[in-house]
């Protein structure tokens, strides 16, 4: 589409440009004139001087060449050779990998684990296709030493519909969750309480989303999507979320400006606060524009914009306007080998009910939403090749969040209307101004495509305006992952997580108690994870996992230990559809 604009273009600067030649020829007042010739013209023709094409020699050393001839005697030799017809060369070829549509896996594990999982892709056509999975993972729970229900379940179903055309592909998708988790984690001090006080401690969600994304070629419109999501539980809340997104060229003096724009409409309720006073209510919209330039120079690349947001606060009816930096760079010092790179970003992060709850299940339906506004995120870093197998990269940054969400303990309400997260077994949510340093380093191996390692290492450092402590951030996280495919059956992997010291408070308040906060450090702990498993025949794969090898009873967060080492099996099944 974009070719055919520029032939346009050109075609109607041509015209424009003929048609103006001509009006000024009609309007030229140069007068023509008469020459008189005076003296008649009389040409004259000289000889021409040829080389002649054979020059005669005049040599007195010249001879004359004589003729020679040559006599060719042949007879006969006796030969026992015989040549071997010839034969190319066999190349074994490797037996191409069957590739399937859909698969299925179940597993069972101890802990009463139950974990399945269906994949359908269908083609319906060269250019469409329909597609779904539906997955289920639960566990019956019982961690020693916890006196109420521990048990989780979470399932999920989806479908989605793609087209792929000439200058454009799209697709639309649905569906829908269903999660249980529970408020276990009751401090020792208050277990008799809530034990006669026979608390509820589930705490289900469910969740709603529809929606779709559309891209095109050679277009100065290159891509848009939209996307609706409703966020409940069984305690009265209710979120509902609007994104749209859409990304596009804008011609600027020959050059090309990449725009993205961004709405995001998020709003809410809760049936009441931590204080139980009354509802809360939450809610704003967003605007947001992000132009960038990119500049390459040789071994430079370089990003130049700015991200500018609106933002309605639908409670206190505030507008406020936000300008962040985003810029970014690399250069190749050293080919691949070395390559350094950095930015200076900030943004307007829209926090939601359901991100808190999928990061942390056991907060209080009684949360206080509101955005991050990320002033600045300045990187820098190296990263490239040590081999041909081999990368790294490292790096360290600093960055400034104002209204930066926590996640802190709840306090225990020792007050006669208390509910099932009252007893210090939840988390809300506190905000705070808060500076991060980092660290980081990482290194990959990746050999044959058989043999994959991964391993990174981070240090943070915070600094916090109003609160004592960054709650719950680790001061140093580690990671390593491992996938090796031993042979043409066996393959085997691990994983192993590692996080450092975080803080936190216990807090005790009631009618006739004074309000008491303590300091809470929650112990470092490790995570080691391996499986391993054999492929049958091209469709079915049995495996075996063990989660938590250590038997470490840490807990992620505070009064929530985990489950201890545990095992589970299982088989996959890939097929197609005839």
């Amino acid at each position: 589409m974009r070719k055919h604009i520029n032939k346009i273009l050109i075609v109607a600067t041509t015209l424009v440009a003929t048609f103006g030649y001509a009006q000024s020829k009609q309007n030229d007042t140069i007068n023509t004139g008469v020459i008189d010739v005076v003296k008649p013209y009389a040409p004259s023709i000289s000889d021409a001087f040829k080389v002649k094409e054979t020059p005669t020699l005049d040599d007195a050393t010249t001879e004359t060449k004589k003729d020679i001839k040559y006599n060719i005697f042949s007879f006969p030799v006796a030969s026992t050779f015989t040549p071997s017809k010839g034969k190319a060369a066999v190349v074994e070829k490797a037996k191409p990998v069957k590739l399937f549509d859909n698969y299925a896996t179940l597993g069972v594990g101890t802990y009463t684990t139950i974990l399945g999982e269906v994949y359908l892709n269908h083609a319906i056509s060269r250019n469409e296709s329909v597609g779904g999975y539906v997955s289920h993972h639960s566990s019956a729970g019982d961690i020693d030493g916890i006196e109420f229900d521990n048990g989780f379940s979470d399932s999920k179903i989806n479908v989605n519909y793609a087209s792929r055309m000439r200058d454009m592909a799209w697709n639309v998708d649905g569906g829908f969750q269903y999660q249980k988790y529970n408020w276990y984690g009751v401090p020792d001090g208050e277990v008799l309480a809530a034990q006669t006080n026979n608390i509820d401690v589930d705490h289900t969600f469910y969740s709603a989303h529809f929606g779709g994304d559309i891209s095109f070629e050679d277009t100065y419109i290159n891509s848009g999507s939209v996307f609706f999501r409703r966020f409940g539980d069984n305690q009265g809340s209710g979120e509902n979320r609007f994104i749209a997104k859409a990304k596009v060229d804008v011609p600027v003096n020959g050059e090309e400006i990449s725009t993205s724009v961004k709405i995001d409409y998020l709003g809410g309720t809760f049936d009441q606060d931590f204080n139980n006073i009354t509802d809360v209510e939450y809610g704003n919209f967003q605007v947001g524009l992000m132009p960038s330039y990119q500049l390459i120079r040789d071994d430079l690349t370089l990003n130049l914009g700015v991200s500018a947001y609106y933002l309605n606060d639908s409670n206190s009816g505030e507008n406020k306007f936000y300008i962040y930096p985003n810029v970014t760079a690399t250069y190749r010092l050293v080919s691949d080998v070395v390559i350094a790179y950095g930015g200076l970003q900030g943004d307007l992060i829209q926090n939601s009910y359901y991100d808190f709850a999928t990061e942390n299940p056991f907060v209080s339906p009684t949360l206080s939403i509101a955005p991050t506004d990320q002033q600045y995120n300045a990187y820098v870093g190296l990263k490239g090749k040590l081999s041909s197998t081999m990368s790294y990269n490292v790096s360290g940054s600093y960055a400034s969040d104002q209204n930066k969400a926590l996640f802190r303990t709840n306090a225990v309400r020792n007050y006669s209307d208390q509910r099932q997260y009252d007893y210090g077994n939840s988390f809300g949510i506190v905000y705070d101004n808060i500076t991060t340093f980092g660290v980081s380093g990482e290194i990959n191996v990746d050999i044959n495509r058989n043999f994959n390692l991964g391993v990174k290492a981070e240090y943070f450092s915070y600094d916090s305006d109003n609160e004592a402590e960054a709650w719950n951030l680790p001061d140093v996280k580690g990671s390593l992952f491992l996938d090796y495919q031993i042979n043409e059956n066996w393959f085997a992997g691990a994983n192993l997580f590692y996080t450092g010291e975080r803080k936190d408070l216990l807090e005790l308040e009631g009618a006739f108690i004074p309000t008491t906060s303590t300091p809470v450090t929650l112990d470092s702990y490790f995570d080691a994870n391996a499986h391993a498993g054999y492929h049958i025949n091209e469709q079915i794969s049995v495996f075996a996992k063990a989660n938590n090898i250590a038997n470490n009873s840490y807990q992620r967060w505070q009064n929530t230990p985990v489950q201890g080492i545990q095992f589970l099996v299982g088989a996959t099944f890939k097929f197609d559809f005839q």
